[in-house]
């Protein structure tokens, strides 16, 4: 009986550190008009994700004009900034942010509150990135507005442009506008799924102190929020739009993003109608609290030099302390553990022998669960070589196979605890795990600092030997709830790794899920049928993997992402098919044949894409008569040691961007685009100077603007510039019959699809 409730407290423990991350419903139409309303939100955002609207196309000036038209209504007078930057990933546009803003009743910094409201290029409709910033903030408004408590600070309410592109409108607005030296704390809203809770990630150059502690006063109702996501965070080249003002402008801020239900990140399933309800929920409460609290705080202030560890669990929400208190804590739990292993030993509850065969089954299970998770994915990936077509790395079915590998993982556990066991010897197994668990702080203490919160579970292990060394049949209840912390703590990072980064981390869940494990042994120690455990465990698991399987096809409601494009050299008159696909399907069988050639000459221009993709099969294709891009050279002199050339490029047929590339070989001592200099380290040094790649820039067309380029090379280099002329028209374009896909096929996302491109060549001799 004991045992089944201790059992269920740690089923309950786990549901419940999945549960407090999120509201369970939503509030509706009748919500007072001084609070957030989710279905007020989603009214606007069944408007604004109506169509697919990346940057220049004719929706994405609907969806500005629609929100330029929602800020009038709430009595604010929107402007428009715009203007031509270049992103450090080499993407030149000319960026159009809305911009509105609430005077406060002190002359003190501002609170920015952000989003961006483009689409990613070509298939997204952009529901949950970031329609659901959109509309978050723009129903968050409403409400701050309808309270009627004025502000003490100004509030400026930015929605950006071109953030898919290379965070462009946030770099235009940061480096150009004048009131981005009034900022204070930027709250930025962004999405890479369709649900999950949202986490709270802090951007700031210096401590985070002073930013935690505004955060735990503001008091969301499900903060999501931990230091070891910032530590990571701030040692990866992470880029949102909030980066651009920590680096160009030193201003601090949170990032509030969801990334669950990763699958639909980019893809034309990223709609009104998958959009998680209670994300939104969760998005529009994060606001509220932030807006209420820092629209009445001091923000001149946030600056720190003291970093915090923090962590959410439940009941308690945030838990910080300073970084300052990482070693005291260590040191004091090595003490506390040294005497209790000497009061063990001393009352013979803990067996030396006992203790050096604990290790056994620890490193056992460590080992075999990381391989096997490893392996087993990369079987799941020969299995269903298909699963390589979706570049997220996140399966339809890949919370089923986490749920699989953990249960496997359990299975691995139990086995090899059940050769190790005996009576009266939990206490003596329970030492390898904390001595495991201590180390791994201490290595955190030294690299991560952020992940030091893991010390609280090895506080909570401590207890749990004490009351093992105390009592040789403690209670399973009391045992099971010394376990709360290390499963409340821990377990959502079993889910969040694959989630985020996809399955080729699954075996981190599965060394996560071992670790949390050996320190519930105080639990399932006095188990004493630990092998049929074992093959319960395993039943299960593989049946999730069954579950898996018939769930790994592609469907209506799974669609398979594939990819075509028609490639025509100007120069020589010859045109493509290719296909990013490693795997044809009957849509790109049409084009490229059952046995397609490997499409060797394109994959050696890479068009920009997410993941470095591309191209992978080209057959022939028939040559089209389309309208060709326009060039003119209209100046071109020597000066000195240079030569000094002015470039235009036109597109005729209004195509959606254009990619130039030139071997790094040549030589640019400057390089102006449509009045933007591309950069340089220094002033003697050169434009695009030491690129890895033949790519210098892409630029994306709006309102139908051309393209110039003024450029200085050495006055005897014969230079050759490479230009792409891409439009994403292949399925309606006039001279064409592609037909429509069917309902198991979509576009393949990040990269250049569904595209009718134009090759040629600029010879400057």
């Amino acid at each position: 009986m004991k045992k089944g409730l201790a059992l269920l407290l740690i089923i309950a423990a786990i549901y419940w550190s999945f549960f407090s991350l999120l509201p369970s419903k939503i509030s509706n139409l009748e919500t007072d008009k001084k609070e957030f309303s989710t279905e007020r939100a989603l009214v606007h955002l069944e408007k604004i994700a109506q169509n697919q609207h990346p940057v220049g196309s004719q929706d994405h000036a609907v969806v500005r004009d629609y929100i330029i038209e929602e800020l009038k209504k709430l009595e604010l007078k929107p402007e428009i900034q715009e203007g031509y930057t270049i992103s450090k990933w080499g993407n030149l546009v000319k960026a159009k942010n809305v911009l509105a803003r609430i005077k406060g009743t002190e002359n003190t910094k501002a609170l920015l509150i952000l989003t961006h409201y483009d689409s990613a290029p070509h298939s997204s409709f952009g529901a949950s990135d970031a329609g659901s910033g959109i509309v978050a903030i723009l129903e968050s408004v409403r409400a701050f507005l309808n309270a009627e408590k004025p502000p003490k600070n100004d509030i400026i309410i930015l929605f950006t442009d071109a953030e898919e592109l290379g965070l462009n409108g946030a770099d235009l607005f940061v480096n150009k506008h004048d009131w981005a030296k009034d900022v204070g704390l930027v709250l930025n809203f962004e999405a890479r799924g369709s649900g999950g809770p949202s986490y709270m990630l802090v951007e700031t150059n210096g401590g985070n102190s002073k930013l935690i502690n505004g955060f735990v006063k503001a008091n969301p109702k499900y903060p999501v929020a931990n230091s070891l996501a910032y530590s990571i965070y701030k040692m990866l080249p992470n880029d949102t739009d909030l980066t651009r003002f920590r680096e160009d402008g030193d201003i601090d801020g949170f990032n509030f993003a969801f990334i669950d239900d990763h699958f639909d990140y980019h893809t034309s399933n990223d709609t009104y109608e998958r959009l998680d309800k209670e994300t939104l929920e969760h998005q529009g409460m994060y606001l509220m609290s932030m807006l209420n609290y820092f629209s009445q705080t001091d923000l001149s202030n946030l600056k720190s030099n003291v970093d915090y560890i923090y962590f959410n669990v439940p009941l308690f929400k945030i838990v910080s302390y300073p970084f300052a208190w990482i070693w005291p804590m260590l040191i004091v739990a090595i003490v506390v553990f040294v005497l209790l292993l000497f009061v063990g030993f001393k009352k013979r509850r803990l067996l030396k022998e006992d203790v050096i065969k604990g290790w056994m089954p620890l490193l056992l299970s460590l080992f075999f669960s990381g391989v096997v998770g490893y392996l087993l994915w990369k079987l799941m990936l020969w299995i269903y070589p298909e699963y390589s077509e979706m570049l997220h790395g996140f399966t339809y079915n890949g919370h089923t196979y986490i749920v699989a590998f953990v249960f496997i993982t359990l299975g691995v556990c139990f086995y090899f605890y059940s050769k190790y066991y005996k009576p009266g010897n939990t206490a003596s197994l329970l030492v390898a795990p904390i001595i495991l668990w201590i180390v791994i702080c201490i290595a955190i203490a030294l690299k991560l600092q952020g992940a030091s919160f893991y010390i609280i579970p090895v506080f909570f292990a401590l207890i749990s030997l004490f009351v093992l060394i105390r009592q040789r049949k403690p209670h399973l209840v009391l045992m099971a709830l010394l376990c709360f912390p290390v499963l409340s703590i821990m377990s959502p990072f079993v889910k969040m790794f694959p989630v985020g980064l996809g399955l080729k981390m699954l075996f981190i869940s599965c060394i996560l899920t071992v670790l949390i494990f050996v320190l519930l042994i105080s639990v399932f120690g006095f188990f004493k049928h630990k092998r049929r455990w074992s093959v319960i465990m395993h039943f299960i698991g593989i049946c999730f993997l069954i579950s898996a399987h018939f769930n790994s096809s592609f469907t209506a409601e799974r669609q398979k992402p594939n990819s075509l494009v028609y490639v025509l050299d100007i120069d020589t008159n010859k045109a493509t098919w290719a296909t990013y696909d490693t795997m044809l399907d009957n849509w790109t069988e049409n084009f490229l044949g059952q046995k397609p050639r490997e499409s060797l000459e394109l994959t050696k221009t890479n068009l920009a894409s997410k993941y470095n993709t591309g191209f992978k099969y080209a057959s022939e294709a028939p040559f089209k008569p389309l309208l060709y891009p326009e060039v003119e050279i209209y100046k071109d002199t020597v000066i000195g040691e240079y030569r000094e050339l002015s470039i235009k490029v036109k597109s005729i047929r209004e195509a959606d961007r254009i990619d130039f590339f030139s071997k790094t070989n040549y030589l640019f001592k400057d390089f102006k685009i449509n009045g933007v200099e591309a950069y340089k380290t220094n002033d003697s040094s050169y434009a695009f100077e030491n690129r890895k790649y033949n790519r210098l820039f892409t630029y994306y067309i709006v309102d139908h603007e051309p393209l110039k380029m003024e450029i200085r090379i050495p006055k005897d280099q014969s230079t050759k510039i490479e230009f792409f002329e891409a439009s994403n028209d292949l399925l309606t374009n006039r001279h064409f019959t592609v037909q429509e896909r069917g309902e198991r096929f979509m576009p393949k996302p990040f990269i250049l699809n569904d595209a009718i491109i134009l090759k040629k060549t600029i010879n400057i001799e």
